[in-house]
């Protein structure tokens, strides 16, 4: 069985570690957080070894370009970014005959401009190669921990909206509303 949030949340809450250790063992109710946090850690790690080789490509205009004139190997949008902005960029991949690139929506753009190493991150393409792939295991991981299913770069919402808490009807607006 793969190791999941709720798996991790279960072990602790019935104790199992201690069985499988066969002695006494204590492990922090905060543990499920813990790892998830480590995995996402990771994951933005190796976005930022994808920028450093080369290649990320940010900016809807240069996006879309790279979609319908490289090899992507995925779509990264902030989570807070605009479903129209994420809408259209499946469609130019449609356009292109790459409907099967991967999306990536669960990174906030705060997370993103920090791991890319620019300000206002909101979508990039990640060119095909070998980090782009290490890239795609490690958020596949974290996904998997999450209980996420990966998506199309065009199907609804984004996962950042199913993982991440939100002010949605609290009565706060977005910080950058400006997003496309």
């Amino acid at each position: 069985m793969t190791a999941t949030a709720e798996a991790v949340r279960l072990a602790v809450r019935k104790k199992a570690f201690s069985r499988g250790f066969k002695d006494a063992a204590t492990a922090d109710p905060a543990l499920d957080a813990q790892v998830a946090a480590l995995l996402e850690r990771q994951a933005l790690a190796m976005l930022g070894f994808v920028n450093k080789a080369g290649l990320a490509v940010t900016g809807f205009a240069k996006v879309e370009a790279a979609v319908l004139q490289e090899p992507v190997a995925a779509l990264v949008h902030a989570s807070d970014a605009s479903d129209d902005g994420v809408r259209k960029l499946g469609q130019a991949a449609r356009r292109a005959g790459k409907s099967e690139i991967p999306s990536v929506r669960l990174f906030s753009g705060v997370e993103l401009d920090l791991a890319l190493g620019r300000s206002n991150v909101v979508h990039a393409a990640l060119l095909a190669g070998p980090v782009s792939a290490a890239f795609l295991a490690r958020y596949d991981a974290l996904a998997r921990y999450l209980g996420m299913d990966r998506t199309g770069p065009d199907e609804g919402p984004g996962r950042g909206e199913d993982a991440r808490p939100s002010n949605e009807g609290s009565g706060d607006r977005p910080a950058e509303t400006d997003r496309a």
